[in-house]
């Protein structure tokens, strides 16, 4: 516990905080999460010129969180690790804001209000070599992702490029804590536009190809398949029809690994052209892609005839499903694992647009993952 007797020291910092907070409070609710972002910042960067000097001690952030408590009650979320983690917060990201003349000017509106700014001469801190595709990056999307998200992103992962994809996508897609941790569990970053495919030479724009290339990851983590349900040792001993069912019986988990731009359409689709039946193992359709996507199972490895049934699916269901408006469909083949360097050789030569990935049942995973996956019986119930 701080003790008592320092907190006059520190006296301006806590008036300062107190107006800063109840200024933050009174903004329009619509503009809430950026507001309250905009204040971390401002509380960070305070901090930071302060903290980082020979000025304050080092048991001022506790004191500070202590008396903000007694003084604010009720007050939640500026806590000492939280005081810190807008430090962090200002500090790791100060040379994107910084570079943005919008969220600077909103910065010293704060600072202008709560008279920070006579106290902010610190320089923005340097961070290396930094690409300038970052130093474009959409703040809508930064200002959109609540602190929560931000703190975790930050916690975990060290490079510049893997924190903006995760802030992306979370923006994007909405996702949840839950599905943020999962999908770093998976290590999305390093999987999602990985995968073996053909998409750069058999779709006609290049713009489409690009998003083609990152609606898909090149290993998919279905956690909620589990071999030993099934008494086998191994998930090449269970038939590929079992596997099917587990992923039909847990769509709204497949999906979610997926990517909520997947619709789910059927498994076992039935085709029959000029008296041939023809059963697709997994039918979806992709919202940004404008295109069904059609899943062939595989739980062995790879082989260069996957690829051929695939195609001919896929000129089916161009000739006989595909919607005027819509793209060309899209193939992948989902087993168990694959020689890239081989997969790459072959797929070039097929006309129509796929792509290889393999994926991981629950019982391939290392204990260090299995821990940040929801208990099956969750899943279950969540279904």
């Amino acid at each position: 516990m701080a003790s008592e007797n320092n907190f006059d020291m520190y006296r301006k910092a806590i008036d300062d905080i107190k107006k800063a907070i109840v200024l933050s409070q009174s903004s329009a609710l619509e503009t809430v999460n950026k507001v309250q972002l905009l204040l971390y910042l401002t509380i960070g960067r305070y901090i930071s010129s302060l903290s980082r000097t020979a000025q304050w001690g080092s048991n001022a952030l506790s004191i500070i969180a202590d008396r903000l408590q007694k003084e604010m009650p009720g007050l939640r979320g500026f806590s000492e690790t939280n005081l810190k983690l807008m430090r962090t917060f200002y500090e790791q990201w100060s040379f994107l804001i910084m570079n943005s003349s919008v969220a600077t000017d909103e910065i010293q509106f704060i600072d202008s209000n709560i008279n920070f700014k006579e106290d902010l001469n610190l320089p923005v801190k340097a961070q290396g070599e930094i690409d300038s595709d970052c130093l474009k990056f959409n703040l809508n999307n930064f200002f959109s992702l609540p602190f929560t998200h931000h703190s975790i992103i930050l916690t975990k992962v060290k490079d510049i490029q893997e924190r903006l994809f995760y802030i992306n996508v979370c923006a994007k897609d909405h996702w949840s804590v839950s599905s943020l941790k999962k999908a770093m569990a998976d290590d999305d970053y390093h999987h999602r536009g990985q995968m073996v495919n053909n998409f750069q030479l058999t779709l006609s724009e290049e713009e489409k190809a690009r998003r083609a290339v990152m609606a898909f990851k090149d290993q998919y983590v279905l956690d909620f398949i589990n071999v030993e349900e099934f008494g086998a040792r191994d998930i090449e001993d269970v038939d590929e029809r079992v596997v099917e069912n587990q992923i039909v019986n847990n769509i709204k988990n497949f999906i979610m690994t997926f990517g909520k731009d997947f619709t789910f359409i059927g498994n076992q689709y039935h085709i029959e052209v000029m008296g041939h039946s023809h059963y697709i193992d997994l039918l979806f359709y992709h919202r940004e892609l404008c295109c069904l996507v059609a899943i062939e199972l595989k739980v062995g490895s790879f082989k260069p005839s996957y690829l051929g049934q695939l195609q001919n699916y896929l000129a089916i269901l161009d000739d006989y499903e595909r919607k005027p408006n819509e793209n060309p469909s899209i193939g992948l083949i989902l087993c168990r694992d694959v020689d890239k360097a081989y997969a790459e050789y072959v797929i070039r030569n097929f006309e129509k647009p796929m792509g290889i990935a393999t994926f991981k049942a629950a019982d391939d995973l290392p204990e260090k993952l299995k821990k940040y996956l929801p208990d099956p019986d969750d899943l279950k119930k969540l279904l």
